[in-house]
Order: structure tokens, then C-alpha cells, then sequence
């Protein structure tokens, strides 16, 4: 159970007899199984995750379905998303062999979006990119793209040059070169792509239920009322801020995604 649910049911205040602040931690971030299926456990970051692409394919699927000329609202909301990753993104950044990788970066966006949001719905309360796993798997997904498009557009040859080599070096530092390369193309991107998303979703849901878990704490029949308020005000706040950093995130990631599928169509350095 979270901290901040444990200190509601408690009642627990700021008094002389009360209770000491509990400070929320990474027990936050875990939850018991909802059902367990032998040894795997079923929990609420699973179930949230599946509801997120419940509604990104749900959504997309009754959009498009059974397209229109003269679009519907929902098929109209569709195409502006579509279209917005389209022309920001997949054009922008791939050009025009970016058409067919649309799809792609589509519903990486809103998958990661939707999951960002969770944070600030009723009941839900919880980004489940914050659970480190959903970065990994997604960054491991984008990494596996990057080395098929890769060695399929290059070959086995043309693949590791397009990954490791420069054209013009001195020899003395080929080696040098060849190694920091082989880190950064093959293994820093899916790391720093996981992380960067993680670590900005773990940081936001923190600092919202430390300043949740402090109004609460804080609101007494005396002024510490006052500190309970300013409290509540950063939480507000800070909830608001999370909503422009949940669709940034998205779009970082989906933006990153974009530039490594460039990279594997292009030539060689």
C-alpha cells in the first residue's frame, strides 16, 4: 500500500501526539498483485499498461476504421495526431522515406503518452513509465528497430561501418574512434533513451506525493493550516507541470526514435 493511502487511512497529522512525517519512497512504486497466475503476479502497472493500448488501438481502430471524405470528429482528432507526427516528426527528421515508419512513431508517441497520463487520472494516480521495465522494453523495441533497418538497408559490411566508422581518421585513433562509437550507437542510445524517460516520470510522481502526502500531514486545527495550503498549491502546481512534461517526454522519445531510424538509412560517417 502507498505511503500517502496509509497516512490518509491513519489519520495522521502534525501534533504533538501524532505521528512522524512518513516521507514517501520508492514503496510509492510497488503494488500488490491484483491475481496471481502462478508464479506471475498481476499487478496495477500491468493492468494500466494494457489499458493504455487498449485506448491508443481502440482509438485509432474506431477512427479509421471506416474512413470518411468529410471527416467525423473522431476520425478528425485522428488525423491531427497522425498528421502531427507526420510532418514534426517522421518528415522533419527522416524526410521522405519516413512516410512508411509513420505508423511506427504513432503509436510510440500516444502509447507513451497515454501511459504518462495515467499519473493524473482519477484512480489510476500512476505513470507506469516510472516502472523502470516499460522504458526498457520500449527502448529495446526502438534499439531492435534501429539494427534491422540498419543492416537491412547496408548489409553485414556496410551495417557495423555505418555504426563504428569514420571516414578520415588519423590511424592512431581509429581504435580509439571505432570503440566509443560501437558504445555510443550500440549501447548508450537504448540505455539513455530508457532512463531519460524513467527517471522524468519517476522524479514527477514522487514530488506530487510528497507534496499530496504533506498538505495532508501538515492540516491541523492551527497554522500549520497555512503550510498545508502553500502544500496543496505545489501539488497543483507541480500536477500541472507534470502535464506538459508527460506529452514532452513523449514527444523526446518518439523525436530520439526518429533520428536512429535516420541514422540506420543513411550513409556511413
Amino acid at each position: 500500500m502507498s505511503t500517502h493511502k496509509l497516512l490518509a487511512e491513519s489519520g495522521c497529522h502534525i501534533t504533538p501526539s501524532g505521528c512522524g512525517f512518513p516521507a514517501p519512497g520508492l514503496n510509492s512504486f510497488n503494488f500488490k498483485p491484483i491475481f496471481s497466475i502462478g508464479s506471475f503476479d498481476f499487478t496495477k502497472p500491468m493492468l494500466l499498461a494494457l489499458i493504455c493500448m487498449v485506448i491508443v488501438v481502440g482509438f485509432f481502430w474506431a477512427a479509421f476504421s471506416k474512413p470518411k471524405l468529410v471527416p467525423g470528429k473522431l476520425q478528425l482528432v485522428g488525423e491531427i495526431g497522425y498528421t502531427f507526427i507526420a510532418r514534426g516528426i517522421a518528415r522533419d527528421v527522416i524526410g521522405k522515406k519516413g512516410d512508411k515508419f509513420v505508423p511506427f512513431l504513432t503509436s510510440i508517441f500516444f502509447f507513451v503518452w497515454i501511459m504518462n497520463i495515467m499519473s493524473i487520472i482519477p484512480l489510476a494516480q500512476f505513470p507506469v513509465a516510472s516502472r523502470f521495465a516499460y522504458p526498457v522494453a520500449l527502448a529495446l523495441l526502438v534499439w531492435l528497430t534501429y539494427m534491422y533497418l540498419t543492416f537491412k538497408t547496408h548489409g553485414f559490411k556496410g551495417g557495423v561501418k555505418n555504426l563504428v566508422w569514420m571516414e578520415g581518421l588519423p590511424k592512431p585513433l581509429i581504435p580509439l574512434i571505432v570503440f566509443l562509437e560501437f558504445l555510443q550507437n550500440v549501447i548508450t542510445r537504448p540505455f539513455t533513451l530508457a532512463v531519460r524517460l524513467w527517471a522524468n516520470m519517476f522524479a514527477g510522481h514522487m514530488l506530487i506525493v510528497m507534496f499530496s502526502v504533506a498538505s495532508w500531514y501538515l492540516l491541523t486545527p492551527s497554522i500549520m493550516t497555512a503550510f498545508a495550503g502553500g502544500s496543496f498549491i505545489l501539488a497543483v502546481g507541480m500536477t500541472a507541470f507534470e502535464v506538459l512534461i508527460q506529452f514532452l517526454q513523449a514527444y523526446i522519445f518518439t523525436l530520439l526514435t526518429s533520428l536512429y531510424i535516420s541514422g540506420a538509412l543513411e550513409e556511413g560517417h
